[in-house]
């Protein structure tokens, strides 16, 4: 694990770096090693379940497929995945051993081969200041660790290299530090892909081969260079559940393999082994509880596969597709009766959100009871293995983006069959900023900027207002591309007196026109011809500016704050209007949470 995160609830997962963030929920912890201060470090356990989730572990559900007896089996690999050395063994639907190599025992694990490839991280970050969005935050250091794959790669953990600016890898027993490139970044499952253009560094080393899903008390060793030496840490243990889990790092569910071996800062994003040699998964955050002891996650192989593969075949990381549908389990006899569902299978759609294909498809009252020929059982849970069940959206997560899903479903007491396009999920309020600087633009000392959950965090949601974490907590986003767009401050100035102490408000319309996203606000103030610039907020606020006097008084304001520009590097560029029609203001918010974290009820969840 790299980083250590913590959530609000009792328990926490942590991930594998040495740095510690707080989140709520159990404490699910990122571990790599973090080299600030731990005056700096987030351990308060009064975020939101949304900074929880950015914070904590979120881990991420492995998708498999169907085999003769309708059992799910596990993913087929691509052909392109065999340059990074995952091969598929067809008898199993998974990846193949080789049985020719030894076991791990602890009298040949000082020696085994296999320990080569797995190297240390050093990692320098510089994140985004989000409440001063023109610059950036001091800079930090981290390790934690990776390991080799075919293709002359490195694989890691996302949140190991987040917002790096220089990240270096040592090889075991040697003393010299090798520059890497970042090449990909799986956010939501927590996945990082590296590459190291030195010759000398790839040098007589063999790259891990990766193993098929393990079963229960299947032998694991977690290898990585965590806190309390520099030297590498061997730790062993066994395989005690398989299941969807929830990934701190990406806010996600994707399939994980919950171990019971020591997992600490700094051992993320080593490989977990089996008995053969085999890398099995990838380790990257565990629970800390007062009522739990060693539990650690690790990413499983199908994981993994599926970001390499989406990696290849698309030249970059797209992500794990979504139905974007609530559904609620279908256990109560009295409730299928009414919706006419005769056999004890489906679950009930419940919420379908407006950015994704299913919205154009199902509807609310819709009963899912297949999803592409396997069966979905009345609890969300589909066949996993001999004698295993799995949830639901499992199936959903071995899909890529821009695949067809096709469902069985009941609508009124009639069965029908429809097909479904499968993409990432479009998130209103983003968990995670992709690399490089936030959005912002200033007009007259007013700064605006895109809601996000990093700047939730940031300004602490006591002084983001009620209404406003409303928003991002229970609204879905009506249309790709759509912002909640934020008054985050007031530089203040002559031209802005009386505005001085407005802030984090949402701006809804400018001049009559309601906001979009912020380049769409750009786009307004540049093409306005009218003599004032009438802003509309939340709470009925209102700030009238005079277009000339804020002309005027920009370069005045840049300079008196050092601000090199008045808005972000990507709202220079010209406005495309790529949404149709005017966003609806019948609801302001909405009234279910958008995701698994805030649901808080087991008979609920988005898939």
């Amino acid at each position: 694990m790299g980083v250590a995160i913590t959530t609000s609830l009792s328990s926490a997962l942590w991930s594998t770096v040495k740095f510690q963030y707080s989140s709520h929920k159990p404490i699910l912890s990122l571990h790599y090693n973090h080299a600030r201060s731990t005056s700096n470090s987030r351990l308060s356990s009064t975020k939101s379940n949304a900074q929880q989730k950015r914070e904590g572990v979120v881990v991420q559900k492995k998708k498999q497929s169907k085999d003769e007896r309708g059992n799910v089996a596990k993913p087929q690999q691509a052909s392109s995945s065999k340059g990074f050395g995952i091969t598929r063994n067809d008898k199993d639907s998974v990846f193949a051993s080789n049985d020719q190599q030894f076991q791990v025992e602890p009298s040949n694990i000082q020696n085994a081969a296999f320990l080569n490839a797995v190297v240390k991280v050093y990692c320098t970050h510089t994140a985004p200041d989000y409440s001063l969005p023109w610059q950036k935050q001091r800079q930090y250091t981290s390790t934690g660790s990776a390991f080799m794959i075919g293709g002359r790669k490195l694989l890691t953990n996302a949140h190991c290299v987040e917002h790096d600016t220089q990240v270096k890898v040592k090889r075991r027993g040697d003393d010299t530090k090798y520059v890497a490139k970042v090449l990909a970044r799986g956010v939501d499952c927590d996945i990082a892909l590296l590459s190291v253009e030195s010759d000398e560094f790839w040098r007589e080393v063999e790259p891990l081969r990766f193993g098929r899903l393990p079963h229960l008390q299947d032998s694991v060793t977690v290898v990585g260079y965590p806190l309390g030496g520099d030297t590498i840490s061997v730790t062993k243990g066994v395989v005690s559940r398989i299941e969807v889990t929830s990934y701190a790092h990406g806010s996600s569910d994707l399939l994980g393999i919950q171990i019971d071996a020591a997992i600490n800062p700094g051992n993320s994003g080593g490989p977990a082994f089996n008995a053969q040699g085999e890398c099995i998964g990838v380790a990257f955050q565990v629970l800390r509880s007062d009522d739990a002891e060693n539990i650690g996650y690790v990413i499983p192989t199908t994981v993994v596969s599926h970001f390499l593969t989406d990696y290849e075949k698309n030249g970059r990381y797209t992500g794990f597709a979504s139905l974007g549908v609530l559904i609620q389990k279908l256990e109560n006899p009295a409730l299928r009766a009414c919706l006419k569902v005769k056999s004890n299978e489906g679950v009930l759609v419940r919420r379908v959100e407006p950015t994704s294909d299913a919205n154009n498809v199902l509807k609310e009252g819709d009963v899912i009871v297949r999803f592409d020929d396997v069966r979905v059982g009345c609890e969300g849970t589909v066949p996993f293995r001999s004698n295993e069940r799995i949830a639901f959206h499992y199936l959903i997560s071995q899909k890529f983006a821009g695949d067809t899903a096709e469902l069985g479903i009941i609508r009124a007491g009639t069965s029908m069959n429809v097909k479904i396009v499968l993409n990432p999920r479009v998130h209103l309020v983003p968990y995670h900023i992709d690399e490089g600087q936030p959005s912002y633009l200033i007009i007259a000392g007013l700064v605006f900027t895109p809601l996000s959950e990093p700047l939730i965090e940031e300004e602490c949601e006591d002084t983001i207002g009620l209404k406003l974490l409303a928003k991002a907590r229970y609204s879905l986003a009506r249309f790709e591309g759509e912002q909640i767009v934020i008054l985050s401050q007031v530089l203040a100035n002559e031209v802005n007196i009386g505005y001085e102490d407005m802030s984090n408000l949402q701006v809804l319309k400018l001049n009559g026109t309601r906001i979009k996203n912020i380049q769409h606000l750009a786009h307004l103030v540049d093409s306005c011809k009218d003599r004032y610039l009438y802003f509309e907020f939340e709470a009925s606020y209102i700030a009238v500016l005079e277009r000339e006097a804020v002309a005027t008084a920009s370069s005045c304001i840049l300079a008196d704050y050092g601000i090199p520009s008045e808005r972000s590097p990507d709202l220079l560029k010209p406005y495309v209007n790529s949404l149709e029609g005017e966003p609806s203001a019948e609801k302001e918010f909405g009234d279910i949470p958008v995701s698994n974290y805030e649901i808080g009820v087991d008979g609920l969840f988005w898939a």
